[in-house]
């Protein structure tokens, strides 16, 4: 499933086709994705222009000029497909069709049907079923040490698992939990209560520049993601930990295998020796 890389990749791709264009033509090709979309959905969005266009946590936010917010997530396989010129020969998975005064065409694809879309206002965004309570954004002023120790105080849960839950902090998925983890040299077993002064900073630290980094590689592609362009994220190529299960740890003078764990249905992948 796409993470906050991904998802700001595909933010910035869209954002020069989509900002100040009016939406001519919108069509939702089936009445649901995930959930049953709005039933005014078409209604409330054609005609509008589209103001700003920007990501928090792992949703994309589409604001319009009247105060309507499109809010849209990508699921498991779930791609903004941009077509330039004459209408596009719309594919069997093209759920939701968006053309602008500028013949720009912008498709959801999404095959699995686990991403989902819908609308809200400006005033009532950070209150919405899909937003609310989500915590800071890890890239901003308001994620670093202290706030992450903060959010982790009494937590007797693994630290991988708090990382995960969108309460402490927001877009982090298993892949990048994974690698902040092994680059600040934390145990994904260790109690979350425990990462506290210089292990929170570390930590911190460590969730920010793997996020620049991967977003910087236009994210990571290990089955269906695609950038808003078509191409394919290249991080995987860097990771120090996920997927690399029997692989050599890449620190120098280590060299013990990367070890692979399963926490809450999930693989997590972490060195031994290099992370306590």
């Amino acid at each position: 499933m796409p993470e906050l890389p991904e998802v700001e990749t595909v933010c910035r791709g869209l954002a020069p086709h989509l900002e100040g264009r009016r939406l001519v033509h919108v069509e939702a090709r089936r009445p649901d994705l995930r959930w049953p979309l709005p039933v005014d959905f078409a209604q409330r969005l054609q005609g509008r222009t589209v103001v700003a266009l920007r990501r928090r946590a792992k949703y994309l936010l589409a604001e319009l000029e009247d105060g309507t917010v499109l809010i849209a997530h990508l699921g498991m396989s779930g791609r903004m497909l941009i077509t330039e010129g004459k209408p596009p020969v719309l594919e069997k998975h093209d759920h939701i069709v968006l053309a602008t005064d500028r013949d720009i065409w912008v498709r959801f694809n999404d095959a699995r049907r686990f991403g989902a879309m819908d609308l809200t206002t400006l005033d009532a965004l950070e209150t919405h079923k899909l937003l609310a309570g989500l915590g800071p954004e890890p890239l901003s002023n308001a994620f670093n040490g202290p706030a992450l120790a903060l959010a982790l105080k009494g937590r007797r849960t693994p630290i991988k698992a708090a990382l995960l839950d969108q309460h402490v902090v927001a877009g982090i998925g298993n892949i990048y939990a994974c690698e902040a983890l092994y680059r600040a040299g934390l145990s994904p077993r260790r109690q979350a209560y425990t990462v506290q002064g210089e292990r929170a900073e570390r930590l911190a630290m460590a969730v920010k520049q793997v996020l620049a980094e991967a977003i910087e590689a236009g994210g990571s592609t290990l089955r269906d993601y695609r950038q808003a362009d078509g191409e394919l994220g290249y991080f995987q190529h860097a990771f120090k930990a996920y997927g690399r299960e029997g692989e050599a740890c890449g620190n120098p003078g280590c060299g013990r295998p990367v070890l692979r764990l399963v926490q809450s249905g999930r693989s997590t992948f972490y060195c031994a020796r290099c992370q306590r």
